[in-house]
C-alpha cells in the first residue's frame, strides 16, 4: 500500500524554503531564530522534527560540523564538505568525478551503499587571508 501521506505542515515548509535558500550549511538553532521572525509561537523541538523528517525524507542532510552542532544542508544531491578548522565555516566543494568515485565504490562492494559522507578539513580562504 505504501506509506500514508504526510499531512502538509506550514511550518515544515517554511523549515524546508528556509534550508533551501541557504548555502551556509546553518544549525537548527540557526533555523530556529529565523523562522521565530514569521513564526514566533515555533519552538526548537519543532525545528528539530521537521530537520529530521527532511533528512529522512532524503529532501535534507545533516552532518557534524567543527563546533559541536548538528549542521543541515537543503541540497541532498551528492557532494563534499570543506570544514574550516579557524572559523568553523562549512563550504560546498565542487568535485566533478563524484559520480564516478560512487560508481566505484557501488561496482567494487557486494552490498548495497545507501548514501556516504566525506570531509575535508582545513582553513578557508577567509581564514587565510
Amino acid at each position: 500500500m505504501g506509506e500514508p501521506a504526510l499531512k502538509h505542515s506550514r511550518q515544515r515548509e517554511a523549515v524546508r524554503s528556509f534550508l533551501m535558500s541557504r548555502k551556509d550549511h546553518p544549525t537548527a538553532e540557526t533555523v530556529y531564530e529565523n523562522l521565530r521572525k514569521d513564526f514566533p509561537r515555533i519552538s526548537l523541538g519543532t525545528v528539530y522534527r521537521n530537520l529530521s523528517l527532511l533528512v529522512e525524507l532524503g529532501e535534507a542532510i545533516k552532518f557534524p560540523g567543527n563546533d559541536g552542532h548538528e549542521h543541515f544542508d537543503g541540497n541532498p544531491e551528492p557532494h563534499y564538505h570543506f570544514i574550516c578548522n579557524s572559523c568553523s565555516a562549512v563550504i560546498d566543494l565542487d568535485i566533478p568525478y563524484i559520480k564516478e568515485f560512487s560508481g566505484s565504490a557501488i561496482k567494487n562492494f557486494g552490498g548495497k551503499i545507501e548514501r556516504h559522507a566525506t570531509y575535508f578539513y582545513g582553513i578557508c580562504e577567509k581564514c587565510c587571508k
